[in-house]
């Protein structure tokens, strides 16, 4: 629904110490000499390489489980971007099912209404999110990277984190595997699950060098802001589609709006944008005027400028006890705001087919299975509409938005309800 909200952005200074004196270099597991030990009683014990939002919504889940869980991440501290992300119907279900509570009477903000509009402002579709959304009786919800890793942490209850921890590579045994890492020390676990993004230094260990990054052809802009508009009424998600180019504005709760621009633009000069909110304005000159006046209001060094990009997709996750969860096992363009949502629907998938589980491995071919198909129809919808937002044709733009304003009302609910509804295994 939001365009690039997942990607990576600005330092929030937020440390992860929090009173937990999680801090660069703690955190159990992690031996200087030797591998620590995998065996802890009873409870098998997974290390999730990766603190973004799939590996801490992962570690949430394993508690829950019985599964005991040490987090790895490579940053000295904990990072949120600056930069807003939907809680889709799908995601929040999942984390309603671990009792993550978002606040949203202290952050975020239910969605209620997403229109798509010309890039002058003129309406071409309300889409029926939010029915759907209803129908199954739960909201979408767009709030701020940074309210979500909080209430992420809040939920970790003493799950370590150790920070400043580059993983290297990965071994397996007969009796789990063992992650090493740049500083020369290593850690021991029955499982290792790579929840490192898009360029997942343990994706690579088992699948071989990746193939080129697919570039999608355009550059994102990110963007918070205090801001209101009479256009813009409490919930508003609104979409505006124009040559080449597309612009989104969300509500995140509590007078702050996040958007996000995308506009076609030469690989090379889309990974080395230089930045400059005069850029912006120009790319978004003559848009609406909630466009062009919620640039404005943004200060020229919270604009942050991001390539768009995603992989061919992946058939093997992993082997033996080790598997991939989010960005590195499926990285997606972010058109359909669906990235952040898949990594927290595989959490929770995968707790739970490792819950009681006696063969660890198995269960790990197991939850990919699962996974696989839901992850595949995410990929290939999120390039379908890429593509279709960016065209340069007037004609094609044409047929784009008057198919778009005759479509059924019954085949776009249909859409949204099979993105918006979480696949629970437990339901099945």
């Amino acid at each position: 629904m939001t365009p690039p909200s997942e990607t990576p952005g600005r330092n929030t200074g937020r440390n992860t110490g929090r009173g937990t004196g999680r801090k660069k270099g703690s955190g159990k597991g992690r031996d200087t000499g030797r591998d620590t030990g995998g065996d802890t009683g009873s409870r098998p014990k997974a290390l999730i390489v990766g603190a973004g939002i799939g590996g801490l919504t992962l570690a949430v889940a394993l508690r829950k489980v019985g599964v005991d869980a040490e987090i790895y991440e490579r940053a000295s501290e904990l990072r949120a971007a600056g930069s807003g992300l939907s809680v889709m119907t799908n995601a929040l279900t999942a984390l309603d099912s671990l009792g993550i509570d978002l606040g949203l009477d202290k952050r975020g903000q239910a969605v209620t209404s997403f229109t798509m509009k010309t890039a002058r402002g003129r309406l071409i579709k309300e889409e029926p999110l939010v029915k759907v959304a209803d129908e199954i009786g739960v909201p979408c919800v767009c709030l701020s990277r940074t309210d979500l890793q909080h209430a992420l942490l809040d939920a970790l209850g003493d799950t370590p984190i150790t920070l400043g921890a580059t993983a290297t590579g990965v071994e397996t045994d007969d009796s789990g595997a063992v992650v090493h890492f740049a500083d020369g020390t290593s850690a021991r676990g029955d499982v290792v699950v790579g929840a490192d993004g898009f360029n997942s230094v343990v994706r690579r260990q088992f699948t071989g060098p990746d193939e080129p990054a697919e570039d999608s052809g355009y550059i994102s802009w990110l963007g918070i802001v205090p801001f209101t508009h009479r256009r813009l009424p409490p919930g508003a998600v609104a979409h505006y589609w124009g040559k080449g180019s597309g612009f989104g504005l969300i509500d995140i709760g509590h007078g702050r709006f996040y958007w996000w621009g995308t506009k076609n633009m030469p690989e090379q000069r889309s990974h080395n944008w230089p930045g400059g909110k005069d850029e912006v304005l120009r790319a978004y000159s003559g848009w609406a005027e909630e466009v062009r006046e919620v640039i404005q209001a943004t200060p020229e060094e919270d604009i942050i400028g991001v390539p768009s990009r995603d992989r061919a997709f992946l058939e093997s996750w992993g082997e033996g006890p080790v598997t991939l969860l989010g960005d590195a096992a499926h990285p997606m363009l972010t058109c359909i705001g669906q990235g952040a949502a898949m990594a927290m629907e595989d959490a929770v998938v995968l707790a739970r087919t490792l819950r009681g589980a006696t063969d660890l491995s198995g269960a790990l071919r197991t939850y990919e299975d699962l996974r696989r198909e839901r992850t595949r129809m995410m990929v290939v919808a999120s390039r379908k509409v890429s593509d279709r937002w960016h065209m340069e044709s007037r004609i094609g733009r044409l047929r784009r938005n008057t198919a778009l304003r005759l479509a059924r009302h019954a085949d776009l609910m249909a859409v949204q309800r099979a993105a918006l509804v979480f696949p629970d295994p437990d339901a099945a």
